[in-house]
Order: C-alpha cells, then structure tokens, then sequence
C-alpha cells in the first residue's frame, strides 16, 4: 500500500515536521494543499548548540528546496527521542543527542522565527501513523528499533496518562528470571525484541545483527533460532500489553526492525496466534488481525511532527492505496 497524504490545511501556511533521530533528521513541508513540497534528510549535530543549528539547518534547507522563504512556514513541530516537556518545548536526557538540557523550542523559534513545537519522536510518530492510515478511534503506535517505545493515539489525539509514560510498554518485565535490561530490571519486553539487547546477545560482528540472526536462524543456528523466537515473543507481549490495557483497536509496528519485512510481520503473527491457543478469551481478540507495519520508509515520524507544531490540529490526512 502506497501512503497519499491529504492534509486539511485550507486557509493555512506551510506546515514543518522534523524527525530527529541519534543520526539523522527526517523533514517534510506540507502545503496548504495537502500536498508533501518536499523532504529532506540530513545528519544529526551531537550536544546542544549543534542539535539546534542541525534543525534550523534542515527546515531553512527544506524550504529552500520547495522554493518557499521562512516566511511562508506557520509552524515547525519536532519529534526528538529522551524526555519532552511538551508544554515548554524543553528537552531532557536525550542522551544519543549529547543532550541533557535544552531549550529546543525557544532556541529554534528565534533562528526561524516561527511557532516550534516539541514533541517526543515515538508520541509523534503515533500521531503521524494515525493519520496517515486514517484511524479515528484508538490506536499504539510500537517502536520496534534499537530500543522499544510505544505511544497511543486516541481520537486524533496523543494519550499521555497522568505522567505521560501510557502506552511504555519496553520496561514491562515479562520474565523476571531473564536478561538485565538497560533499566536494572530483569526480562523487559525490550531485552526479548530490541535490536541492541538482540545484538548483545547475539556477540557476533555484522552491520544489520537483527537480520543476520534471523538468517542463520534458517541456516539452523541454534542460538540464532532462541533469539529469533525471544524477537517475535517480545513483540507478540508488547502487542499483547498495549491492547490488554488500552483495550486499542490496532498497533501499527514502525522502528528500525520493519526492514525485516515479512519475516517480522509473519512472525509476530505466529508469536500472537500460537500464544491464544489456549485461551478462548484470547482468540476472541484476534491480536494477529489488528497488527499492521508501516512500509519501509514511511514519513510518519516527520508527518507527526507537523500535527505536532500546527498551531490549530490538523483534521485529516488519510490514506488511499
């Protein structure tokens, strides 16, 4: 399925949205008409001053590449991984960033002098999942990357909770017997199906360690084949927690891991059928009907990240396919 996005923005001016990740920095411009002008990707700056000059960099790169002036944006939303406050536009302990302060918001506002938003990347990329595959009611957003996140979006809207950690389904522990996580805890959901904990598991040389254990998994490797069926049973728990306690109706899967493919999505399907077997309650949910990828390359982090910095929400943007 191709993503179409239509964006209402009649009466508006250009919308900005930036993905910033630990290297690099996905940024889309969206008209007035719906239409994406342009996107642009460049490399992430490491500590404060060069987190700042590389958004600013990108959105005066971006426009310039739709032929517009900084004049002609309304608004620049950001989605950047570690703690957000939403409300300042302050972001904490993004530690790939080399950020442990930062007055984003404010700092970008006054390069740009435009309105900037901040929102944390996986909370915006839900939103921008959400709309681009036009779900109105509830709906997880899973992050399956080197680390696992989720968000849930409901009504067109981020659900945040009374702390804003709903939906952070990577540090429930599953198996208090299990790997010691990055938190201190034992048997995360994210020890079973994040790409670092799979690869400092696995211990062998390679560029892509995730797809060479499921690789030699086929070949028949023994600890390959235990550490492919730990990435479908962490994620089958995390699809399983999300809509067990949010009751959602789907969870799209986005994050690094979507290279997989087939093999993740046939995978995690399998995980969740061979896990309700026993259960006539857990059939009745039909967990493997409500899971979808987002297609390799999906701009729904960056399309988040404009619903995020508008300064009136942004109705639609829907999918055709």
């Amino acid at each position: 399925m191709t993503d179409a996005i239509v964006v209402d923005l009649t009466g508006r001016r250009i919308r900005v949205g930036l993905d910033v990740g630990g290297t690099k920095i996905d940024a889309v411009a969206v008209a007035p008409s719906g239409e994406i002008l342009a996107r642009h990707r460049r490399q992430t700056g490491w500590g404060d001053d060069a987190v700042v000059d590389s958004v600013s960099s990108a959105v005066i790169d971006l426009s310039a590449e739709a032929g517009l002036s900084l004049g002609d944006i309304d608004s620049v939303g950001i989605g950047i991984p570690g703690l957000v406050d939403a409300v300042s536009g302050r972001v904490l302990h993004a530690v790939n960033l080399g950020v442990e302060s930062l007055d984003l918001a404010d700092r970008v506002a006054v390069r740009l002098g435009a309105t900037v938003r901040v929102e944390n990347d996986v909370k915006a990329a839900a939103l921008g999942a959400a709309s681009l595959r036009a779900i109105d009611g509830s709906m997880a957003y899973l992050n399956l990357g080197t680390g696992v996140a989720a968000g849930i979006v409901v009504d067109g809207a981020i659900w945040r909770g009374a702390r804003g950690t709903a939906g952070e389904v990577g540090h429930l522990s599953v198996d208090p017997s299990g790997r010691l996580c990055g938190c201190g805890q034992r048997g995360c959901i994210e020890t079973f199906c994040g790409g670092g904990a799979l690869a400092k598991a696995w211990g062998r040389p390679g560029t892509h360690p995730v797809r060479d254990i499921l690789d030699a998994a086929d070949d028949g490797d023994a600890l390959a084949v235990a550490l492919r069926a730990d990435l479908f049973h962490g994620a089958a728990a995390a699809v399983r927690a999300l809509v067990l306690s949010a009751d959602v109706e789907r969870v799209i899967i986005g994050g690094g891991l979507t290279a997989l493919g087939a093999r993740l999505d046939a995978g995690v399907r399998d995980a969740l059928r061979t896990g309700a077997e026993a259960s006539a309650f857990m059939r009745s949910l039909h967990l493997d009907e409500r899971i979808e990828l987002l297609p390799l390359g999906s701009p729904a982090a960056a399309v988040g990240a404009a619903l995020v910095g508008a300064t009136t929400p942004l109705k639609e943007i829907v999918t055709h396919g």
